[in-house]
């Protein structure tokens, strides 16, 4: 497939999934299982790292939301807030399956392709996506490699050189009928949630 339709199949994915309920998510979370188990281990990583994120969003929500409170103590969450808190804390965690089923089947380079695919259609016009698409790779580069604590102090004074390629070569395959009907099966699923 082509590395852009994948890209656009995912950010339609993303949409989506902010209006799903209970089921849907369970179903999505089920494909990952089924269809992607190469994507599992780096799932577990990425809600692993996103553990305080995920918990601070999730007591702001169950605090934050207004309603009836738990237990009729004057300190706890309310219903409707642990309720919307769940919720979105499950999102979220689908949303980050379907970024590790992406990253596992693009890669670093696959996914600086589809990024530079995606764009190439404005660069005649607003802006220079070449180099944002550079600019990507390098910092995708530098992820690769665990930095010392307080790195990015020296790299801003610029006593580290973060290196990097010195060439990027983009290739993308040729588009397809298939990617086309892949693409818009895509978008026929955001227009279906967000009609649900």
């Amino acid at each position: 497939m082509h590395p852009t339709s994948l890209l656009i199949t995912w950010l339609a994915t993303l949409v989506a999934i902010q209006f799903l309920g209970y089921p849907f998510i369970l179903g999505g979370c089920l494909c990952i299982v089924l269809f992607a188990r190469s994507a599992l281990h780096a799932w577990w990583q990425f809600a692993y790292r996103a553990r305080w994120l995920l918990l601070c969003l999730w007591l702001v929500l169950a605090y934050g939301v207004p309603g009836d409170a738990m237990l009729d103590l004057d300190w706890a969450p309310t219903w409707e807030g642990v309720s919307a808190a769940n919720l979105q804390v499950a999102r979220l965690i689908l949303m980050l399956g379907c970024l590790a089923w992406l990253f596992g089947r693009l890669g670093r380079s696959g996914l600086v392709s589809a990024l530079w695919g995606l764009l190439r259609p404005l660069a005649w016009r607003w802006f220079d996506t070449d180099r944002l698409v550079v600019r990507l790779s390098l910092v995708l580069e530098n992820l690769k490699t665990p930095q010392k604590k307080g790195a990015w102090r020296e790299m801003l004074n610029d006593r580290i050189n973060p290196g990097g390629p010195e060439v990027l070569r983009i290739s993308l395959p040729t588009w397809q009928a298939t990617d086309t009907l892949f693409v818009a099966m895509a978008m026929s699923g955001l227009i279906g949630s967000v009609l649900l």
